[in-house]
Parts: C-alpha cells; structure tokens; sequence
C-alpha cells in the first residue's frame, strides 16, 4: 500500500489520522468504490481544473457528475478540465489518474461540493490505484482548510 509522499508529508504536518485500505486496482470513482468497498458518496474525487493561469481542484462525490455551468456560477469565471499532462505536472508523486482530493499541499485552490460535509468519515485515493485513504469528516475538512464550497455536480 501506498500514499503520495507530498500528501503523507502534509497529512503527518496536520496530525490527521488516516488509515489505508488496500483494493483491487479501478480505474474509474466509481469501481474505486466498489472495490475498495465504500459507498461512492463517501468517496471523494478530485477534479483538476483551469482557466487558462491557474489551476484549482474541484473535490466531489464518486457518485457524482461535475457540472461545469454550476461551478462556473459558484465561482464566477470559466473553467475547463485540466489536460492530462498539466495533472502530471502538478501531482508528480502520483499514478496517473490517481489524484487526492487534497489540493492544498499541491499548491491548489481547492472547491468542495457541499453534500461532502455531510459525510461521516470520507474516503479518497492517495496517489495510486489501488489504496484508499480513510479519514474522519472533520479532518478531511482540515486537509482542505481554506477550500470554498458550493453545489456544482449531480448524481450519475
């Protein structure tokens, strides 16, 4: 089992307590919830995007599709869908398509959907595809701690 070192580095920084849960490997939110056991709302994804200077981190539900007309409206500017070679860029310690939700110790702005608040404990991929990083609520909430929130994706 492994997590990214950048996030394991912050995750110790912050005394978050975590624990890691290793899975068959998924390529998808979704089959990473599947099969690492979670429910997909528990599940959180991580969404890089840009709008041409910066990047942010949008963060919500596997169970969920991103509407980028509703983020675009939470947060008053355009945004398009980082490519895949601007993610490697910034989460160099990562598989591809792996990334954690957590985009603070990536230098990321960071956008949380509001039903993840809801959310007793929260799980997320931490940096490969095979391991989950389990943490509370309130300390997935840390991980983020300057992070907007807002209603900016729906149910697939």
């Amino acid at each position: 089992m492994t997590i990214a070192p950048t996030l394991q580095r912050y995750m110790s920084d912050q005394n978050i307590s975590y624990d890691l849960i290793q899975h068959e490997p998924a390529m998808s939110s979704l089959g990473t919830a599947h099969a690492g056991h979670v429910p997909g709302d528990r599940l959180a994804k991580g969404i890089m995007l840009s709008d041409g200077r910066n990047y942010m981190l949008a963060v919500l539900p596997a169970s969920h599709h991103l509407r980028l007309s509703d983020l675009k409206t939470e947060l008053g500017q355009e945004l398009r869908l980082a490519s895949e070679d601007e993610i490697v860029q910034v989460f160099r310690d990562c598989d591809r398509g792996a990334i954690p939700p957590v985009g603070t110790c990536y230098g990321l702005d960071v956008i949380v959907e509001n039903s993840m608040e809801r959310q007793p404990d929260i799980y997320f991929e931490g940096g490969d595809h095979a391991t989950l990083v389990h943490v509370k609520g309130d300390d997935f909430a840390r991980l983020n701690p300057r992070a907007q929130h807002g209603t900016f994706s729906e149910r697939m």
